[in-house]
């Protein structure tokens, strides 16, 4: 067995005994570290959240918050994580004893009773107080005078406070006990880190570079190939290999189903499937890049993609979780694949052999079945432009943020002089796959874009794919939201005298 080394609360540590399937949780606890908890082992409470040092551009890391209960330990090997115990002496505080800024205001303002959530909710804070981009014009004035605060809505799913705090990036952790009114007055109350900060001025310096990995125990590997052609060598004659990048899904699986695949193939830092390209004719996505990087490294080029990202799950599954992941994964409910479909995306499959692109609405063969090939994997998500005008991500699920759809609808529509030039809809919960609803959108393409035309359409969307009754909905509750997200689009996005009339 090798043994990997990571750097814990500025302490480099070998991990002896780690073996392919170890979590990180249970390596940092099994060293003494145990402020992280295990409540939900599906990424859904937070309990478990630690930081990493991400890279951020050139010459620039950031700091950013993940679940430690999903991914290998393995796939920390070479990196930098800090824990809710390292907060304190690395916060610019100097001695161990002392509280972060964060830890601070979370005691002061009584954001902590029981104490099994809090270290998670402290590292997600930390990594949003570090957050560059984060507006901190000093203290928080209403927050410390005790007056109540109560944001401000920026845009969809984000939420902010008079720092700049944006509270959704606690949307991935739970409290049972407190209530979270003190733990949002904590977020608020933070200024800006000072500059002698040490964890502020290790974003100044690149993330370390991955390093090559090969962990081997019980008959099972675990291994970080150094470039995409030592990858496809692994995947050479092999059918039962498990590809990670943030394991926000195999991790649910290693957990939950106790699935223990003989070789695990880590891709989240091989440079050839982390572009992002934005050119005149297209969009092109690595498929490793977390959702996290693609939102900020778009910076709201995709209108559609915009409304996806806050209903992905919680900020800490999408600092991980990938866009090659989720359709790699084929699940029917999946939320991205809606909303690429309408975007007329296509995935580019990759093997030894060379690449082709496929077109996403071709791309799923049957129930978490595709027309990927062995030996193959998807290098990157294309999306064509110029994008439609009027577009739309519709969640319909029993909460607002961080769960499974029971339907979900992406929709684009194209008008030009009062008619419907192009429109294409995805639609995800309703089939064994992700699929079109190329009934509806035939009705609508070519046709006025008015109050008539979308009664018909959304008539036809009710009766689209194969809906079923299960514990999130019934099929006939399916069918109903697929008629409703459509006359919601309309609502949006009708010229205002049909909007006048449709009232």
């Amino acid at each position: 067995m090798s043994e990997i080394r990571v750097t814990v609360n500025g302490r480099a540590r070998d991990g002896a005994g780690v073996g392919p399937h170890t979590r990180l949780l249970d390596w940092l606890r099994g060293e003494g570290l145990t402020g992280a908890k295990e409540g939900c082992a599906e990424g859904e409470c937070g309990a478990c959240a630690v930081l990493v040092a991400r890279p951020d551009g050139e010459g620039r890391s950031r700091w950013t918050s993940v679940n430690a209960c999903l991914p290998p330990a393995a796939a920390f090997d070479g990196q930098e994580v800090v824990t809710a115990e390292g907060l304190g002496a690395a916060g610019g505080t100097g001695t161990p004893a002392a509280l972060h800024p964060v830890q601070q205001e979370m005691a002061v303002r009584g954001g902590s009773q029981c104490g099994y959530c809090t270290p998670g909710f402290v590292c997600s804070m930390a990594a949003e107080y570090y957050r560059p981009e984060r507006e901190a014009p000093g203290a928080a004035a209403e927050a410390q005078t005790g007056t109540e605060v109560t944001g401000e809505e920026h845009a969809a799913g984000h939420e902010c406070g008079p720092n700049g705090f944006d509270l959704h990036a606690l949307s991935g952790n739970l409290c049972r006990c407190t209530g979270y009114r003190p733990i949002r007055d904590a977020a608020y109350a933070l200024g800006a880190p000072a500059e002698a900060d040490p964890l502020l001025r290790r974003q100044d310096r690149p993330a370390q570079p991955a390093t090559p990995t090969r962990v081997e125990a019980d008959g099972a590997r675990f291994v970080r190939p150094g470039s995409l052609e030592e990858l496809f060598e692994h995947l050479e004659g092999t059918s039962d290999a498990q590809l990670v990048a943030g394991s926000t899904d195999a991790g649910v699986g290693v957990n939950i189903q106790h699935a223990r695949p003989p070789l695990t193939l880590a891709v989240d830092r091989l440079e050839q499937l982390r572009t992002l390209e934005v050119g005149p004719a297209r969009i092109e996505i690595g498929a490793a890049l977390s959702l996290s990087e693609v939102e900020r490294g778009l910076a709201g080029r995709v209108p559609l993609l915009d409304q996806l990202f806050p209903q992905f799950a919680s900020r800490l599954i999408r600092n991980a979780a990938t866009f090659g992941g989720n359709l790699g994964t084929g699940s029917p409910i999946g939320d991205s694949a809606p909303a690429l479909l309408a975007l007329g995306a296509s995935v580019v499959l990759a093997s030894a052999e060379g690449e082709r692109e496929v077109p996403l609405d071709e791309y799923y063969t049957g129930y978490r079945q595709s027309v990927r090939r062995p030996g193959e994997i998807i290098r990157a998500v294309r999306i064509p432009l110029p994008q439609a005008r009027h577009s739309a991500f519709h969640k319909i699920a029993k909460r607002r943020f961080d769960d499974i759809s029971s339907v979900a609808v992406g929709i684009a529509v194209h008008v030009e002089d009062g008619t419907v030039t192009s429109a294409r809809i995805g639609l995800g919960g309703v089939a064994a796959t992700p699929i079109r609803a190329h009934g509806p959108e035939r009705i609508l393409s070519g046709a006025p874009w008015n109050r008539d035309t979308v009664l018909a359409a959304a008539a036809a969307l009710a009766g689209e794919g194969t809906p079923i009754d299960d514990h999130r909905a019934s099929a006939r509750y399916r069918s109903a939201m697929l008629e409703q997200a459509l006359l919601k689009f309309w609502a949006q996005h009708a010229p205002a005298p049909d909007l006048e009339v449709s009232r």
